[in-house]
């Protein structure tokens, strides 16, 4: 598992899955050198962690973490701001030593660069290339030496190709690339992520939510996450507050179900008014499926999950053509995981 020394937890990079076991090496190795970073990824995924995983695995771990949140920067004040940026974290671990003044052993986490207009592009690149050295940094200390580090959820290569994004300005932060990659193409860490949150807001809240079971688990697997680590830790407070998986099932299962009915053609040969009735009826078979699934196919369950009545669940099922009763043949639609460990009891 991947771990960061010298920070606090950084939820995003824990794990065990190749994705982030590469990403792991990846910081690492970025921190045994001064050259730029940039960081890419979904929202969601820690692009910032891993910046802070850079600095906190570096020989600048005692200075200072300052981020500059680029689209938020007006003009007037953008010079000023790479200095006083908007976050500066202070490492408590810092010594009582002169490293305490001396700002040119800082990181500067540019978050979201693709968002600068030009004009600001061409500022920022005339302070990384050093003209003049004093204005990147205090007017009074000393030239700032600092690590710069950026990161970007856009693709800055077709930012370049469309004239939006300075070609001079990309290379000069390109020089280490670490793509940070979704949550979905790491499903193996789900279960050690969603326990991890579930742990830290059970004790920040002062609750006891149920045993994670490992149905459940496995519907988190098959859920496509287009929020990434974020959403996930929303998802596992929302689970503490509410007391268990019952409120949040038809969530993860409508969200995936509304995504799976989606067309990816349009059927010009058939009235619209057929195609809607059968996606919905599709949707709720899906839905409703899934739901009995969960709870082994207990209906008193599943209707209250649901949020129907039971005499409203059995007549959905006779309506969307399922078996009253538990099938010894897995269906087709059902979402399984190959080689996937599961959490909990069954």
């Amino acid at each position: 598992m991947f771990d960061i020394k010298h920070s606090a937890p950084a939820e995003s990079l824990l794990g065990t899955s190749p994705a982030i076991l590469r990403v792991g090496e990846q910081l690492r190795r970025a921190a045994q050198t001064d050259v730029p970073v940039l960081i890419t990824g979904e929202s969601g995924t820690g692009k910032e962690l891993s910046a802070k995983a850079v600095h906190n695995l570096s020989a600048r771990r005692y200075g200072r973490f300052l981020k500059i949140n680029c689209p938020s920067v007006p003009h007037e004040i953008f010079e000023d701001k790479l200095f006083g940026a908007d976050t500066v974290e202070d490492n408590p671990e810092i010594p009582p030593t002169e490293d305490r003044l001396r700002p040119h052993r800082d990181t500067l986490f540019l978050d979201e660069i693709a968002e600068l207009d030009l004009p600001l592009q061409s500022r920022l690149l005339r302070a990384v290339n050093g003209f003049p050295p004093a204005r990147f940094g205090t007017p009074d200390g000393p030239p700032a030496e600092v690590r710069l580090v950026c990161a970007t959820s856009h693709n800055l290569e077709e930012a370049v190709a469309a004239g939006r994004f300075r070609i001079d300005l990309f290379h000069r932060i390109d020089v280490l690339h670490i793509d940070m990659p979704a949550l979905r193409d790491r499903i193996s860490d789900i279960p050690i992520l969603v326990e991890h949150f579930i742990k830290t807001y059970a004790e920040q809240f002062s609750r006891t939510p149920a045993p994670l079971r490992g149905p459940f688990i496995n519907l988190l697997q098959c859920y496509h996450w287009p929020g990434n680590i974020r959403e996930l830790e929303n998802m596992a407070k929302r689970y503490v507050l509410l007391g268990g998986e019952e409120h949040l099932i038809p969530v993860l299962r409508g969200a995936e179900a509304v995504r799976a009915a989606s067309p990816s053609t349009v059927d010009l040969d058939t009235p619209l008014r057929v195609q809607t009735k059968r996606a919905v009826q599709h949707l709720e078979r899906n839905v409703i499926l899934s739901a009995l699934q969960t709870y082994s196919w207990n209906r008193t369950k599943t209707a209250l999950a649901l949020g129907i009545s039971y005499r409203a669940l059995l007549h959905k099922i006779k309506e969307v053509g399922l078996p009253s009763v538990r099938s010894t043949k897995p269906p087709l639609e059902q979402c399984s995981i190959q080689g996937q460990g599961k959490v909990g009891a069954p």
